[in-house]
């Protein structure tokens, strides 16, 4: 990555819950949530994405997690910082130069500075097989996307392996106003198949057991 090239990076919030869902549990019908006239055809995402944090975790301590992804419409460098409602996400894209996955680029680690300092080191490796899923309202705009994600994960500094499924429904641009209802309606819809809220708050607390 050339920093002077990409320094300023775009940024985003998102607004999204994580559902625990068995290997075998069937999608529901996402058309029945409120707003929903189309569900879009499925489309796979190859993603793998490497985490980072200092020797003593300073990251991690303030929720805040340093990533590089592959695949996906938004492969890149993130930082994404927990929020009351949601998540702040600042994103770099890769370029030509940006071939050696283990070095954190300045620009991000200058973006990280406000809450870690020293070298980043690897913390985990997320490998996640995605189905994505478009839900449209009747004149084409986008409500959510829901995403079923397999997941499989490394914890660097322990070796631990671990693997499992969930689904994510993130807000789009033309989301309800009244986002507490909607997910109140995604919830009972995803109970009615057997999910639940997740346990863990994010991919990597549960790749490192938390």
């Amino acid at each position: 990555m050339h920093d002077d090239a990409h320094a300023q990076p775009k940024r985003s919030f998102e607004v999204e819950n994580t559902y625990d869902v068995e290997d075998s549990t069937p999608l529901p019908a996402w058309s029945l949530l409120p707003g929903v006239a189309s569900v879009g055809e499925p489309e796979v995402r190859e993603l793998d994405a490497r985490y980072f944090d200092t020797a003593d975790m300073e990251l991690s301590r303030a929720r805040v997690a340093i990533r590089r992804r592959t695949g996906g419409p938004d492969e890149g460098w993130h930082i994404k910082a927990s929020a009351a409602e949601g998540r702040h996400e600042s994103h770099w894209p890769l370029d030509d130069q940006d071939a050696d996955s283990a070095a954190v680029p300045a620009a991000v680690v200058a973006a990280a500075a406000e809450w870690a300092s020293g070298e980043f080191l690897p913390l985990a490796r997320i490998r996640n097989r995605r189905t994505a899923y478009a839900l449209r309202d009747a004149e084409g705009a986008l409500i959510a996307e829901v995403v079923d994600d397999r997941v499989s994960a490394r914890a660097e500094r322990t070796g631990t392996e671990t693997s499992w499924r969930e689904w994510e429904v993130e807000l789009g641009p033309a989301a309800p106003e009244d986002s507490s209802a909607f997910f109140a309606r995604v919830d009972d819809l995803v109970a009615s198949v057997g999910g639940r809220a997740a346990a863990s708050d994010s991919k990597l607390g549960r790749a490192l057991g938390r």
